[in-house]
């Protein structure tokens, strides 16, 4: 967007907006604002967003995130922004219930009513912000096929991990050098069903010596902590393998023979998209998102979510039939790079930005 855009980088101030505004060569402007429900730190950052959108006068202003969203439509809104965008990455409201569900589909409304173009970045998402009444037809647009930003399909390719980065990470972590490895990759968190997928493989694992679960990705035990019994699973079974955040997840994929990817609730899954085009078949939930970007028996297979026996039952199957999940993976790669790779994402984008006036 550089190439026919101003473009400047809002976000709370850390390291990783530091490492954007080098990486992508843009000016960045820290604004705090937190993840959790802060209506007097929310003013406070609103307001300051407010000014400084009335410093720069933007063109457009395109937000992310549930937080970002209500406060960058708001004061965009409130400082004449005429083009106000929000991409719907996902609805954590979906898991909520009574006065808090209340709450948010109250601020779901008010960020879609203040914003002019709604981009929900899947067809599922799209279809439960109309039938919940969020906003109207008239404001919602696809980009593409679904996606936020794409993928970078040169990126997450196999062939990008060596040989020896993948016996130096096997001998590392201990992994029998035939065991068939599981991997989740995302955040530790209930929400990604990850007390089913551990409850799931430690059943699976009492039988099957040569299986192992790598759980790749920080915690969130402050925002949605994990079950007393999953942890107590993690710490006692030596077949699961927890290795925390990785700047580069490529190397565990790689060692991997299947992304196990259970979660309750999704916007468009990067993750599934990686893994896809670095050659893995996916289990994934059936929900909104997994079950687009993965056909069951074609690239992957679809579970019930939040169900054990139903997870347990699809390890069981890959393990049991390693030869068509082969196949399937072997799918993967050509579906991703035809209908989600990053260029075909931003052209999608780009034109929808030039059409503005």
């Amino acid at each position: 967007m550089n190439n026919y855009f101003e473009v400047i980088g809002v976000s709370s101030e850390g390291p990783a907006m530091e490492e954007v505004r080098i990486n992508e060569g843009i000016h960045t402007k820290a604004i705090n604002m937190t993840r959790s429900i802060t209506p007097v730190k929310d003013l406070g950052a609103t307001w300051k967003l407010y000014r400084y959108l009335r410093q720069e006068k933007p063109f457009i202003v395109h937000t992310h995130t549930p937080k970002a969203g209500t406060i960058g439509m708001l004061a965009a809104r409130l400082a004449g922004v005429p083009h106000r965008w929000h991409t719907v990455a996902g609805l954590p409201l979906l898991e909520v219930s009574g006065l808090k569900r209340i709450l948010l589909d109250m601020v779901e409304k008010f960020t879609y009513a203040n914003a002019t173009k709604v981009l929900p970045n899947s067809k599922g998402l799209e279809t439960i912000i109309l039938e919940n009444g969020y906003t109207g037809i008239e404001k919602i647009q696809l980009i593409g096929h679904g996606s936020s930003n794409g993928i970078n399909t040169e990126y997450f390719n196999s062939r990008q991990v060596s040989s020896q980065v993948k016996e130096t990470l096997i001998t590392s972590l201990g992994l029998p050098p035939d065991a068939y490895v599981f991997v989740f990759v995302g955040r530790l968190v209930k929400d990604k069903g990850i007390n089913e997928l551990v409850e799931a493989f430690a059943q699976v694992s009492k039988a099957h010596d040569r299986c192992a679960l790598l759980l790749v990705g920080p915690r969130e035990d402050e925002l949605d902590p994990l079950d007393d019994e999953t942890n107590r699973i993690i710490k006692s079974n030596d077949k699961i393998f927890e290795v925390g955040s990785q700047k580069d997840i490529r190397p565990f994929v790689a060692i991997s023979d299947v992304l196990v990817h259970p979660s309750y609730r999704e916007g468009f899954p990067n993750v599934v998209l990686q893994a896809s085009a670095m050659g893995l078949a996916c289990i994934v939930s059936d929900i909104n998102g997994c079950n687009e970007i993965i056909t069951h028996g074609v690239n992957g297979l679809i579970i019930k979510p939040k169900d054990v026996a139903s997870l347990k039952n699809a390890i069981e199957h890959a393990m049991a039939d390693p030869d068509g999940m082969r196949e399937m993976a072997r799918n993967g790669p050509a579906l991703i790079g035809k209908k989600y790779s990053q260029e075909y994402i931003w052209n999608e984008l780009l034109k929808a930005y030039q059409q503005l006036r």
